[in-house]
């Protein structure tokens, strides 16, 4: 870290943080809702104690995921609105392996064969988005918000249909799995390692394949200019395939933890996403598509939504508000980052 990125970068990040915090309390205060009394209730429902702070490592464990995926499609600039998508397939999959296998195979196979069906079926949601950019001339974003209302069609056909509890006709959910299909946790601090290191390795994984392989390198190109990128000989449509099928693989397996991760419902249901994808791409714009800087963001991200459902609990006040500070965060970095690049090119 030079002395100019000091200079010049990071009392940028501080100042759009800090007008981020001013945002959201003016917001809070035109609600007459006290500013401080917020926060202090989102930081004490995030770290107040070894409990909470085991919800917060179970919610970054999939938006780890998420992110990773997204930093793939928005190398080749894509912008993968069907991750949502992609995350409910996954679990889909999952399930369906699971139901089959469960009483036939291992626990350890059957989990580890689960998280391979997850892999599979969010990428090939993924892929789809891809197909009908390539073949149907639909924009990724328009292909991939009607393949979520498709994938969340389907999860409540199946929950009230094939897979629906015996004698039960409710959108609550399938049959729970047993514990013996759970990641398992520490005894006191119910978060799975499993969860978490699943996420940082899918970080570092696409850092080191999008900066130092040949598949990177292509699709950095094709993000950047892919007409120029097609000249120069990059197989385009191949690329943006993979990109599309690496994407939701990662998303589909981040379904795969919403079904057997610690503090899982450990079943399908209905918005079995959690709007986690979404999350996802505010974390990567913010991080301005730097992997290293998606870690701590989106564990922040996870704090501030975990730490939110104190607020109904405690002043009766909507959990969404931890939103609010979310998309004032990202949009106070997108302002003092324009503000940064014109400024920079007045000195040029």
């Amino acid at each position: 870290m030079n002395k100019e990125f000091i200079r010049r970068i990071i009392p940028l990040q501080i100042a759009a943080i800090l007008l981020a915090l001013s945002l959201s309390a003016v917001i809070l205060t035109i609600l007459s809702i006290s500013p401080i009394d917020a926060f202090s209730l989102i930081l004490s429902g995030a770290f107040g104690s070894p409990a909470k702070l085991a919800y917060v490592l179970t919610a970054w464990a999939p938006l780890l995921l998420c992110s990773a995926g997204l930093l793939v499609t928005f190398a080749a600039g894509l912008w993968n609105i069907g991750i949502e998508g992609q995350v409910v397939m996954g679990a889909v999959f999952a399930t369906g392996l699971m139901r089959i296998l469960q009483d036939s195979l291992p626990p350890s196979a059957v989990l580890l064969l689960a998280a391979l069906a997850g892999l599979l079926g969010g990428a090939l949601w993924g892929m789809l988005v891809g197909g009908l950019r390539r073949y149907g001339s639909v924009n990724e974003i328009f292909g991939g918000l009607g393949l979520n209302f498709i994938a969340g069609s389907l999860t409540v056909y199946l929950i009230l249909g094939p897979w629906k509890r015996p004698g039960i006709g409710s959108t609550s959910g399938t049959e729970p799995f047993p514990p013996s299909l759970w990641l398992p946790g520490f005894k006191d601090f119910q978060a799975s390692p499993i969860e978490m290191i699943l996420g940082l390795i899918a970080i570092a994984s696409v850092a080191i394949a999008l900066r130092d392989t040949h598949f990177g390198l292509r699709l950095r190109a094709v993000g950047m200019n892919m007409k120029a990128a097609f000249l120069k000989g990059v197989p385009v449509d191949q690329d943006l395939f993979l990109a599309f099928g690496l994407c939701g693989a990662l998303a589909g397996l981040a379904g795969w933890v919403l079904i057997v991760g610690t503090s899982a419902r450990h079943n399908l249901y209905p918005l079995i996403s959690s709007g986690y994808g979404y999350l996802a791409i505010l974390v990567v714009l913010l991080a301005n598509l730097k992997p290293f800087w998606s870690v701590p963001i989106s564990f922040s991200f996870a704090a501030i939504s975990m730490g939110s459902l104190q607020l109904p609990l405690q002043r009766q006040l909507d959990s969404s508000l931890g939103g609010v500070i979310q998309g004032m965060l990202v949009l106070s970095v997108l302002v003092i980052n324009g503000i940064r690049s014109r400024w920079l090119r007045h000195e040029g």
